[in-house]
């Protein structure tokens, strides 16, 4: 990594970050601190040796929260990876033997298991090798990318080519910082999110639950689903659903059929980032919880000048919606006089039945 100012500047900040995390905080605790019981439980799962027994229950365990102690969102697409058990153990073959490039391992992997994406496919190599590799997701991007250390790629570099120069400046910072990339992964989420730790729920299909997602409608309900901080989760995994499933797509690459769920910009993360099935519009979607309106809306507004800058094409244009619990005079003062911008209040009903 070049020592340039910016690097440098990155590095100061980080270190900042880093000693205040050691202070006894949350993230420390609860992400940093398990570190040995993750790595001494799934080590041997991820392992040559075993990848041929690996079990469906072994590698669905690993996709949570509450087992990985760093990755909130891996059982979205991960739980794919298990429909096919014979073709997820050759990929993690493939993926895990240091007997081969990391680019070469590291495309062909993804590519040859369903939803092994990039933030899985690292995860894993991050908690099997943790001198290593490091964690290329949605989260450290967005904080490289804040820092203005993120690096160039060469035109038509593959995804493996991509992420050995991630991983340089991951295990660049590591050094410079006297930590590991395992405490530089929660250092990204603190850095991004603050000190609210990372949030994960069991996905059940909405028909088997018993729940339902109305997203217009303007009723408040008394219990808000899980605290809200579940409802980008579960609106990214009921999207088709919804009223916005209908006409709107959530923005894919070929990197990530999902990357545009918290998509990583030099401004911030998105938190939902949709493209229209027909007409050439983009929309950029802000889930308003505990912030305040002129927050959630400046927010809105600088995510939208950033898509229109470097995503939109010239005929495209760029939207914004706020979702909302509640409405105020704040919010509809303001999209008076915003075009562009629209506001949805949703409503969760939750019901139990007999099996």
């Amino acid at each position: 990594m070049n020592e340039t100012a910016k690097y440098q500047e990155a590095l100061g900040k980080l270190r900042d970050k880093l000693a205040t995390i050691k202070q006894g905080t949350k993230i420390n605790e609860e992400i940093v601190m398990p570190k040995d019981r993750v790595f001494a439980r799934y080590q041997p799962v991820f392992s040559l040796t075993h990848l041929g027994e690996l079990g469906e229950e072994e590698f669905r365990s690993f996709l949570y929260f509450e087992n990985n102690r760093h990755w909130s969102g891996l059982y979205r697409k991960g739980l794919r990876a298990c429909s096919d058990m014979v073709l997820l153990r050759k990929g993690l073959k493939v993926l895990l033997d240091e007997n081969y490039p990391i680019a070469k391992r590291f495309s062909e992997a993804i590519n040859m298991i369903p939803g092994m994406g990039k933030a899985l496919a690292s995860a894993i190599l991050t908690v099997a090798y943790p001198d290593r590799y490091g964690v290329w997701n949605n989260t450290s991007e967005a904080g490289m990318r804040t820092l203005g250390i993120w690096p160039d790629f060469d035109r038509g570099a593959s995804l493996g080519e991509r992420y050995i120069c991630i991983n340089e400046v991951l295990t660049s910072i590591t050094r410079d910082i006297g930590t590991d990339l395992w405490t530089l992964d929660a250092l990204w989420w603190s850095f991004i999110s603050g000190d609210e730790l990372p949030v994960s729920i069991t996905a059940v299909p909405a028909d088997e639950a018993g729940t339902s997602f109305s997203p217009t409608s303007p009723t408040v309900v008394s219990d808000r689903f899980i605290l809200e901080q579940h409802l980008e989760d579960f609106l990214v995994g009921n999207w088709e659903r919804t009223e916005l499933g209908r006409d709107w797509v959530i923005y894919s690459n070929d990197d990530d059929e999902e990357a545009g769920q918290q998509f990583p910009t030099d401004v911030g993360r998105i938190d939902i980032l949709v493209k229209h099935k027909r007409e050439p519009r983009w929309m950029v979607i802000e889930l308003k919880r505990n912030q305040t309106s002129d927050v959630t809306i400046g927010q809105v507004l600088r995510y939208m000048g950033w898509v229109k800058q470097h995503l939109a094409k010239s005929n495209e244009n760029v939207e914004g919606l706020i979702i909302a619990h509640e409405s105020d005079n704040a919010v509809k003062y303001a999209l008076n006089v915003i075009s562009g911008v629209k506001l949805m209040l949703y409503e969760v009903q939750f019901k139990l039945h007999p099996p």
